[in-house]
């Protein structure tokens, strides 16, 4: 239960951030084609393009994110390969922020960070590569029966001197 719970916070937590990193690129795409500001002669129209359009992507990527999280929360189920890479990669993407932001930003945003980054990994390592644990009845199956006879006559591992022969 706490798993999915965590899923689904993170899940929307990361689609809080997908809009809030898309207005925070906006605003600075916008005041630098206002401003004309330019970084050693570069053009601001495309200084401004450039901040829309990583916004965009930016958005997007953890908008997607977050969408992985919350279905990995309703279905209770462990995610696929794909999205089990764009997990860790979201992961190690708030990692390396947090540690910029400390400098740049201040430790309560580093706090949220991290609070992120824990909800992310938690949901990671909760689900692992195994998907839902298995119940005990599930695993005999049909040949439960078949399955006790062949752990109980177990064969010699390949090298170690097999029964005797019989004399004859």
């Amino acid at each position: 239960m706490v798993r999915r719970v965590a899923a689904v916070a993170a899940g929307v937590v990361l689609f809080a951030e997908a809009f809030g990193v898309f207005m925070l690129l906006m605003t600075v795409g916008i005041v630098v084609e206002n401003q004309s500001m330019s970084l050693d002669g570069l053009d601001p129209a495309m200084m401004s393009g450039g901040a829309l359009g990583f916004g965009i992507f930016s958005a997007v990527f953890l908008a997607g994110c977050g969408l992985v999280l919350l279905l990995v929360g309703a279905r209770d189920r462990a995610p696929a390969r794909f999205a089990r890479i764009l997990l860790v990669v979201v992961a190690v993407v708030h990692g390396v922020l947090g540690a910029l932001t400390v400098v740049l930003v201040g430790w309560e945003a580093f706090a949220v960070l991290m609070v992120v980054l824990a909800l992310i990994v938690f949901t990671l390592v909760a689900y692992g590569p195994g998907g839902r644990p298995e119940k005990p009845e599930a695993r005999q199956g049909a040949g439960g029966e078949q399955d006790e006879e062949r752990t109980r006559k177990q064969e010699p591992f390949p090298g170690e001197p097999g029964p005797e022969p019989a004399a004859s």
